[in-house]
Formats: structure tokens, sequence, C-alpha cells
């Protein structure tokens, strides 16, 4: 069995879109995505850090980088899921996300975890 086997995680996010706290007379699209992390490797494995790529309708790319997650930098045993809610702000009603989560192993390995990219779009951008 490969080492690689050992270092898997499976991030699944679900995003939505926040009426109540928009604002598209001004350009403001707030958008809510839970994220649920899933350790599906064979050793313990911590979230360190995060990397977001968010890119509005206008093709504007903005990066994200900071310490864990919400607050957190949750250790996840293998076959234990970690999930958070958080939120972003586009001038579009449409955008994307994705990025990656850094990770250490139990066993000091470094790797990434790759946050598939999806779609924040206000419920009328898309037809």
């Amino acid at each position: 069995m490969p080492d690689t086997d050992k270092y898997q995680i499976e991030i699944q996010p679900m995003p939505q879109f926040i009426p109540e706290q928009s604002d598209p007379d001004n350009d403001r699209y707030i958008f809510a995505y839970t994220i649920s992390i899933k350790n599906i490797g064979s050793v313990p494995a911590q979230l360190v850090s995060r990397h977001w790529i968010i890119t509005d309708g206008h093709n504007d790319v903005q990066e994200v980088r900071g310490l864990g997650v919400v607050g957190k930098q949750p250790l996840l045993q293998p076959g234990e899921t970690f999930q958070y809610t958080s939120g972003s702000s586009l001038t579009t009603p449409i955008g994307t996300m994705k990025g990656t989560y850094q990770m250490v192993a139990e066993d000091g390995t470094h790797f990434e975890a790759v946050i598939p990219e999806f779609v924040l779009a206000s419920p009328r951008a898309l037809h």
C-alpha cells in the first residue's frame, strides 16, 4: 500500500446565498458555506492553515491565507469529520471559491488537502 493512502482528506463544500445580509443595489452579495473535512487516510492529521482563492464574476481574484478555520486547528483521527460554517462577500451575484488546507500528520508529514472549486451564486444569477 503506497504511503499516499495514509494522507487523504475528503472535503465537501456546501455554499448558500444569504439574501437578508446581501445588498444587490450596492453590489454586496453575502454567501455562507459549510465545509465537511473528513480524514479518509490512516493517520491522524491536523488542519494547520488555509489558503482560499475567491474569484468574482468580473474575474477579480482575492486570496485569503490564515491559521486554522473559524479559530480552530482541528486534529482529525482516521475516519473523523470536522464541519464548520463560514462566509464570504462578493461584489457580483456569482463567483467561485477553491483552495487548500495545509495539514500535518501525526508522524510529522506535511501535506495539502485540496478544496474543490464550488460556485457562489445568488438564486437569479444562474438560469
